[in-house]
Order: structure tokens, then sequence, then C-alpha cells
């Protein structure tokens, strides 16, 4: 928790600075700095109500086609795709 405290700081200043930077007025800088993050929650919630629906309204059979992919790029899961996984050898007499 600390430290995303602290990154919320660190950003607010960012933001405080490239505002002044931009403007030259505190006012507007401050004004920037305090609407900023209220949009990007707002804008966050919405984001992750997309991305929830997003992802139920996925054809299941493609998630497991995708996840059989990423299991035998990345070596977990329990299937792999039969174009991704290796070639089986087979040992010499």
């Amino acid at each position: 928790m600390a430290k995303s405290a602290a990154f919320g700081v660190i950003h607010l200043g960012i933001s405080f600075s490239i505002g002044w930077a931009l403007t030259g007025s505190v006012a507007i800088a401050g004004a920037i700095t305090l609407v900023e993050p209220v949009a990007n929650t707002v804008a966050h919630y919405f984001f992750d109500r997309w991305w929830a629906r997003r992802g139920q309204n996925e054809a299941p059979a493609r998630r497991g086609r995708w996840l059989a992919r990423l299991g035998g790029i990345v070596g977990f899961g329990s299937q792999a795709a039969p174009a991704l996984a290796p070639a089986a050898v087979t040992p010499r007499p």
C-alpha cells in the first residue's frame, strides 16, 4: 500500500509540473492535477465493465485454443496446440 501511495504522490507531482510548464499558471496546473485522476478513475470503472463483458462474450472454444497455444509457447497448461507442440522424438535403436 505504501508503494501505491508513494506512486500516487509522484503521479500528482508530475501532473502538476507538466500542467504548470505548459500553461504557466499554478491555478490551471492545480485544476489539471485534481481533475485528471478523477477522469482516469471514471474511465477505469467503465473500462473494467467493458473488459468483463468482452471476456464473457468470447466463445469458449476460441478461448480454449488461445490458452492451448499459450501453454505450448510458454510451457504451462495441460494442453498444447498441435502446431506448437514439440515433435515426438523417437529413440534410435
